[in-house]
């Protein structure tokens, strides 16, 4: 077999194309593939599909996977037909082993594809000799082919969490179908408008926002104001886990403030005040012993105040936690302590929505699991210059997309 006939078969080439010569540089690091169609050969038109002749030609370049080591290309002259049928008009042709508008190969973009959610792109960049923004505008045009085919008229019960591109500044919101455990959505900013960007996205995936019956959100107030408006029947649940990390994060100050008053009894304590007590050591509870031994009574109420918020979340009813929490908010409102009062405050506020979680039985404990991959993926590409490249890689990893029928690959 010739040589441009075995690479013809190996890159799946079939009439009216076939391989016309290869050529292989060792000092230019790379082999060359030309590509051609016989002489008379018509195409279907991009429009109706009906068959027409080549109009014109013109040149194109297409990088393919490598070749052992070797940068492999193709080079073809691709046609324009002149379509007889009205509305068609000159329209350049689609090749069978390319996107239209791509510089790449379809094998080359499926393993962009398959290294992407586990690669860094900056990494296949180096690897591939080719800019990551090219990598890039790979990654974003599958993710938005795929999820052009999503379908949403089942989503019923959401969740939705908010997330940092850049330390300490540009977020991201994600909307997540809580049943299926899978990323619907993502957008910039945290703002109520979010909200309202995620309707608009459910509605043309067959999604109908009257259906939502639930979300589970923390308490920002732009979600709040968002799902009011733009989710008419969903019940809000105010994530249990957002809660107690309020709590915890009260209980810190607290902590932290009476540490510079008993500095040699709360030094390095943080984290056994976090604990819960059936994850005390049996030195971790001598120490707490001792810490209230010595009249550390801030610390103390505090700790007691954050245990007895947690166990609200034991209870087997809305109506147990519902007597569980009024305790709690009656012992709360009459602390001393300023930031306990405060919180006491928070919880009356949003009594309802914690409570429903109780109906409902939703966290969003899944939402910041997905979190912590995607910031994994962050630090590992040491951050990402776009969000919307955030955004992508969000669906890679939680969005549960289906690339493989997209493009019929050659065999």
């Amino acid at each position: 077999m010739q040589p441009e006939a075995l690479f013809g078969v190996a890159l799946g080439i079939v009439p009216p194309w076939e391989v016309t010569e290869v050529t292989f540089s060792k000092e230019s690091n790379r082999l060359d593939i030309t590509i051609d169609f016989q002489r008379g050969a018509t195409f279907p038109c991009p429009v109706c599909g009906a068959p027409a002749p080549a109009y014109d030609t013109t040149e194109k370049e297409w990088r393919h996977l490598n070749f052992f080591q070797y940068e492999a290309y193709i080079h073809a002259w691709v046609p324009r037909v002149n379509c007889p049928n009205e509305g068609c008009g000159v329209k350049q042709i689609q090749v069978p082993w390319a996107r239209a508008g791509s510089g790449f190969t379809l094998l080359f973009e499926a393993l962009v594809m398959t290294m992407a959610r586990d690669l860094p792109v900056n990494v296949m960049a180096r690897l591939f000799s080719v800019t990551d923004t090219r990598l890039w505008r790979i990654i974003n045009a599958y993710v938005e082919m795929a999820r052009a085919k999503e379908d949403f008229s089942d989503v019923k019960r959401i969740g939705i969490d908010e997330t940092s591109v850049k330390k300490g500044h540009d977020y991201v919101t994600f909307f997540f179908d809580l049943d299926q455990k899978k990323l619907l959505f993502g957008t910039e900013g945290k703002d109520n408008e979010t909200v309202k960007d995620f309707v608009a996205d459910l509605a043309k995936h067959g999604g109908d926002p009257e259906q939502i019956t639930d979300a589970a959100i923390d308490m920002s107030k732009a979600f709040i104001k968002g799902v009011k408006e733009q989710l008419p029947n969903a019940v809000t649940t105010f994530d249990k886990f957002h809660l107690i990390k309020l709590m915890n994060e009260a209980m810190g100050k607290i902590r932290a403030e009476e540490a510079r008053q008993f500095p040699e009894i709360l030094k390095k304590s943080r984290f056994l005040f976090l604990k819960n007590p059936e994850n005390l050591t049996p030195e971790d509870q001598e120490r707490l012993d001792t810490i209230v031994a010595n009249q550390c009574h801030k610390s103390v109420e505090a700790y007691t105040h954050k245990l007895n918020l947690q166990n609200v979340y034991f209870a087997e009813s809305r109506h147990e936690a519902e007597a569980l929490l009024t305790q709690w908010h009656k012992s709360a409102s009459k602390s001393s302590l300023w930031l306990i009062k405060k919180m006491s405050r928070t919880v009356n506020e949003h009594w309802d929505g914690i409570l429903s979680h109780f109906d409902s039985g939703l966290t969003t404990g899944f939402l910041e699991g997905v979190n912590s991959l995607i910031q994994a993926a962050k630090a590992r590409a040491r951050g990402y210059r776009n969000p919307r490249n955030m955004i992508s890689m969000a669906y890679l990893i939680a969005g549960r997309l289906k690339f493989n029928r997209l493009y019929a690959l050659p065999t």
